[in-house]
């Protein structure tokens, strides 16, 4: 079976230059995580949506392996007799020697297969375990550290199940085992340590020290090189845990990340420079909605219209169709996830309108988990009343509808003066009466357990954004996941995601950024930085990504405060777009979805197996690395029309209204459609690298933009 590749990771088409099919009937891989049918965090998402496509590639051959925790097992896996025979006289032995391990099918999107191994069950060895580790590589773990206790079970029943399934194996088998983050890294050292017949991989996304350093407010990027590592580990009492960590990076064969940013972070912290690296991708079917998207922008828009039409009563003084839905959603870090340049960009987008006297209105969501103790009464009110308005409309319109029905009945043309009567007018003006309101309407939709210590409530009253009539710049701060159970907002995530213009994502320290990601795929505009993993992959791939509506903040080489006018300049350019570029932006961030699709992003870890497989059994596997030409590289180009970014101080294209029609510019959704499709292969096809072509302006007409809805 000989392995002959020629590897550039610096883009897609270096992939796409491999011919050759490659034998996997003999090998086996094991992907091992603590987050197998046991959603933590985000690499859960990563190894569920990815794992359809790594079914389909190593078919029977193919095992994920995490932990046993029965309230998952109960909803999310389907357990069974093991297929493999060599698995089942694995398992069979580990179970007769103290152990418990279960088979099953994970019942997600691929059917993977899965081995849960109950930690807990074998806890008795721990002391054991820990002292062997100790042994082994001086790695003292704490007993108060529970997560690292199961990181030690974990990591040493892993590795009895593949060193049991090598020696059950009747010929000798060539095993590829993929290890997520430190939770599962003890298991790779112990691998290579035993000298088991194993191809080891292991994947941070994020490392341990990064986290903690960024969670501190350090000048973590300029000081990249300047930290003493064990230091910082130990003052933070996560030395043990680091030290996994990088054992783990270090004994790996093929040692991968998921973006440029965490590999340079990677080199620095963990002393290992990643192979390859990995980007996160999606199953973009999930989200795929055809040509039908804009549809579900317009409908999905139209219901977080009626949630402000509530929250805002009494003091609905904007035109909502005049009116743009931006958000930040993620995990409640103030100042990683960029909150807080958030609000101050917001604050001075504010100030820009009002002077400018623009008749848009911005509402800024903030979807961010915090502690609550329930709705905020006077949210809940606001949809209540929302629905007495709307209920009386139906009354009183079903009256008139009555009273003309009967006049055109008798042939008469209806008197409008008595179509609506007295106690019509009642009705109406009860329902009027119960909009009045003397508060603003609230910033959070929710009661804050610690509200005055909150971050986003500390910052909002500093910058005076109280939702008041002058303001044209709203905010809406919802500390929890959106549910469509939700008596107040009843959206998936997904739904509403869709109904919003654009997603603000300015995050400090972001290794991938799933957000941005999937407002790509759903054709919603995003704002991400350099310094997150999406950020630098779009600026890789794309030429001029803005004008796909994927907006590149730079916080890598800007202080706060020019990084904040950066992204006040592009949610004002943003505001200042027609109806029509918006749409059209928005038809080009869809078409970016196939970039995503883990049918293009799934070959980086095929990649990094095939390196693994080269690198453990050389004898069988030949690898030879090779320097990519400053020709290889695969960059979207620039749109056929000049494109509606920010960055230009010239008009967006295309500059006209509706109403203006400019005959030297014009817009061709088709025609752009089509040659973005020549520059991004199809999944799985095998053609030469082309250099994008200089796409001129061979425009024809606009006959319609699609779905003509903001």
């Amino acid at each position: 079976m000989p392995l002959a590749r020629s590897l550039s990771v610096t883009s897609l088409s270096g992939l796409e230059e491999w011919d050759e099919e490659f034998e996997l009937e003999d090998a086996v891989l094991f992907e091992i995580a603590w987050e197998v049918a046991n959603k933590v965090g985000g690499i859960y998402t990563v190894i569920q949506t990815k794992a359809r496509l790594t079914a389909e590639e190593w078919g029977e051959n193919y095992f994920l392996v995490g932990p046993y925790v029965e309230s998952n097992v109960r909803t999310q896996v389907e357990l069974i007799e093991p297929t493999n025979p060599v698995l089942k006289r694995t398992i069979d032995k580990m179970n007769s020697s103290g152990c418990k391990v279960y088979f099953g099918r994970w019942l997600i999107e691929g059917s993977p297969y899965v081995v849960l191994i109950d930690v807990g069950f074998t806890a008795w060895s721990l002391d054991r375990w820990k002292s062997e580790l100790w042994d082994l590589g001086a790695i003292g773990v704490p007993w108060f550290d529970r997560e690292a206790n199961d990181a030690v079970l974990f990591g040493f029943l892993t590795a009895w199940l593949l060193g049991e399934f090598a020696a059950q194996s009747e010929e000798p088998p060539h095993i590829v085992a993929h290890f997520h983050e430190w939770l599962a890294g003890l298991g790779l050292v112990l691998c290579r340590k035993r000298q088991l017949p194993v191809a080891t991989i292991f994947t941070t996304h994020a490392t341990l020290l990064g986290r903690y350093l960024c969670a501190g407010s350090v000048d973590f990027y300029n000081n990249l090189s300047k930290f003493n590592v064990d230091k910082e580990a130990g003052d933070r009492q996560i030395y043990h845990r680091y030290c996994l960590e990088r054992a783990a990076a270090h004994c790996a064969h093929v040692f991968t990340t998921v973006s440029q940013i965490t590999a340079i972070e990677a080199e620095h912290l963990l002393k290992r420079k990643p192979d390859i690296v990995t980007p996160n991708g999606l199953n973009v079917k999930k989200f795929s909605a055809m040509h039908e998207f804009q549809n579900l922008h317009a409908q999905s828009k139209s219901r977080i219209q009626e949630f402000v039409r509530g929250h805002f009563y009494g003091h609905l003084d904007f035109n909502l169709d005049k009116c743009l839905f931006l958000f930040i959603a993620g995990r409640y870090e103030f100042s990683n996830k960029g909150a807080d340049i958030f609000l101050e960009a917001l604050a001075r987008l504010n100030y820009l309108l009002r002077v400018n006297h623009s008749d848009v209105t911005v509402i800024a969501f903030f979807i961010m988990p915090a502690r609550t103790n329930n709705f905020n009464v006077e949210t809940l009110k606001g949809q209540a009343v929302r629905k007495q308005l709307w209920d009386t409309a139906h009354t009183v319109k079903e009256r008139f509808g009555k009273k003309l029905y009967e006049s055109l009945l008798v042939g008469q043309l209806p008197d409008v003066a008595k179509m609506l009567d007295k106690e019509d007018f009642t009705i109406m003006k009860r329902a009027i009466f119960a909009t009045q309101r003397q508060s603003q309407p609230p910033i959070c939709t929710h009661n804050m357990l610690d509200d005055s210590s909150d971050p986003i409530l500390n910052s909002v009253r500093r910058i005076g954004l109280f939702n008041s009539s002058a303001d044209r710049v709203k905010i809406i701060f919802h500390p929890e996941f959106l549910s469509s159970t939700s008596p107040l907002l009843p959206m998936d995530y997904e739904e509403f995601v869709r109904g919003c213009h654009l997603g603000v994502f300015p995050s400090y320290y972001e290794p991938w950024g799933y957000t941005p990601a999937e407002c790509t795929v759903m054709g919603i505009p995003s704002i991400s930085t350099n310094l997150s993993g999406f950020g630098c992959f779009m600026e890789e791939h794309i030429a001029d990504p803005s004008a796909y509506g994927i907006y590149i903040l730079d916080r890598r080489y800007k202080g706060v405060d020019e990084s904040c006018n950066q992204l006040t300049s592009f949610l004002f350019q943003f505001c200042k777009q027609s109806r029509r570029q918006r749409i059209i932006q928005r038809n080009r961030t869809e078409r970016l979805s196939d970039l995503l699709d883990w049918r293009y992003l799934g070959r980086y870890y095929i990649a990094a197996r095939h390196m693994a497989l080269a690198k453990a059994f050389p004898d069988t596997f030949i690898y030879e690395p090779h320097e990519p030409s400053s020709a290889t590289g695969f960059r979207y180009p620039r749109p056929a029309s000049v494109p509606p970014s920010p960055s230009l101080s010239r008009h967006s294209s295309p500059h006209h209204s509706e109403a203006e029609e400019d005959e030297d510019e014009r817009y061709d959704e088709d025609l752009e459609a089509e040659k973005d499709r020549v520059n991004i292969r199809q999944p799985y096809t095998a053609t030469k690298n082309k250099t994008s072509a200089n796409l001129g302006a061979d425009e024809n007409e606009d006959d319609a933009v699609a779905n003509d809805k903001n």
